[in-house]
């Protein structure tokens, strides 16, 4: 094996990085924005506000399963073009959205798109990198997602408070349209990872889902939950507590989650997921129980960091632990699997929390949004107590066979 072919900091793998930042920079614009917009534009309820969110979600978790299956036989430079033009087209739309129907359409339609991209970017770079630094390409490529997840919802805000709707509608859609010149300079669209030679054996709903992946998927989808409940009511908990600058949660939770990244990445390559996701569920948890309290800036901002620092640790964990758990032809699904936790966390996040503050306060709100990474530890915990008993059976039943 040369050493050319162990090299990860390629053109492709860099301009594949830079054009899943912008795509996910360019909805994530978009969530937290919309909901305040549609609350005051439409005067809807906070049911009909969480809609905002999950409905574009769950467009994008339909949209992934069929993704992945064309990806085996389509050119992955048209599903790309094809996802980018829904993106740009239909987010433009909604400069003309007369009615809060159409709106939501829109949304939907928006979601396909962007499930079509953050399933053919994740799944061409996962196929160049070097399969001995998998683990380490995905989790730099999985910053791209962290920082557009963090940074975009701050300067939507930014652009939606000092130049309007349409302003920052105009910015999202020249973002999406950056990406088509730099596609033109990635040359490995379609290049595929060496089959290990059992990839037709596999048929019916097992193509779309690995059982080793429903651990980490499903860690995930509690961890995307509270993020729901971010995206879709921060803006509105702001206006609740009387704090002006609520944006300023999504640059610290992005500093702080840069500054993580290098350490727990370390971590998890020398001590696995076990020293890595307990301990950033407990900042999660405590960033969440700190939100309910705030009332001033800078609780928010201590509130963004313990935030910042769960996530940071936590995610990109997560997406390595699902790459690396399956064979080379199977990285698109489990790619694709890790996003759909995500989107479907937020979507019933935005849902059951939504229902919870309409009964209650956002505040109370963020305190239930708090239980679920005390169930993301619970489910951990319980798995590596299983597994551990497991492995100490066999080892038992192996000794007694000699």
């Amino acid at each position: 094996m040369g050493e050319s072919r162990e090299r990860l900091w390629t053109r492709d793998f860099v301009l594949l990085t830079v054009c899943n930042l912008l795509l996910f920079l360019t909805v994530q614009m978009q969530t937290p924005t919309f909901p305040a917009y549609v609350k005051e534009t439409y005067q809807a309820n906070d049911f009909v506000v969480s809609l905002v969110i999950s409905l574009f979600s769950l467009a994008a978790v339909i949209a992934r399963v069929f993704t992945g299956e064309a990806l085996k036989t389509k050119s992955s430079k048209l599903l790309a073009i094809v996802a980018l033009g829904f993106v740009a087209i239909f987010s433009a739309g909604y400069y003309w959205a007369g009615s809060l129907v159409f709106f939501l359409l829109l949304r939907i339609l928006v979601g396909i798109g962007f499930g079509m991209g953050s399933t053919t970017f994740p799944t061409i770079v996962s196929n160049v990198i070097p399969t001995k630094r998998i683990g380490e390409g995905m989790g730099y490529f999985g910053l791209s997602t962290s920082l557009a997840m963090a940074l975009g919802p701050l300067i939507g805000l930014g652009l939606l408070n000092w130049f309007g709707f349409g302003s920052m509608l105009m910015v999202l859609v020249l973002l999406v349209a950056i990406i088509f010149p730099l596609m033109h300079f990635i040359r490995a669209y379609n290049q595929l990872p060496v089959s290990s030679g059992n990839v037709q054996t596999v048929t019916g709903i097992r193509r779309f889902y690995d059982k080793k992946l429903l651990l980490p998927a499903g860690l995930n989808f509690c961890l995307s939950i509270t993020y729901g409940g971010i995206l879709s009511f921060l803006a509105l908990y702001g206006k609740e507590a009387h704090i002006e600058n609520v944006g300023w949660f999504f640059l610290t939770n992005a500093l702080a989650m840069v500054l993580i990244r290098p350490f727990s990445g370390k971590l998890y390559d020398r001590k696995g997921h076990i020293a890595v996701l307990p301990p950033g569920a407990i900042f999660v948890g405590v960033s969440l129980l700190l939100l309910s309290l705030t009332t001033t800036e800078s609780l928010l901002l201590v509130s963004a960091a313990f935030y910042g620092l769960g996530y940071g640790m936590i995610q990109p964990s997560i997406q390595a632990w699902m790459v690396k758990v399956v064979t080379p032809e199977q990285r698109g699904m489990a790619n694709g699997l890790f996003f759909n936790s995500i989107d479907l966390g937020i979507a019933v996040g935005s849902v059951l929390l939504g229902v919870i503050a309409t009964h209650s306060s956002y505040s109370v709100m963020y305190r239930w949004s708090a239980a679920y990474l005390l169930l993301f530890l619970i489910v951990y915990f319980l798995s590596q107590l299983i597994a551990a008993r497991a492995k100490k059976a066999a080892i038992a039943s192996e000794n007694v066979g000699v």
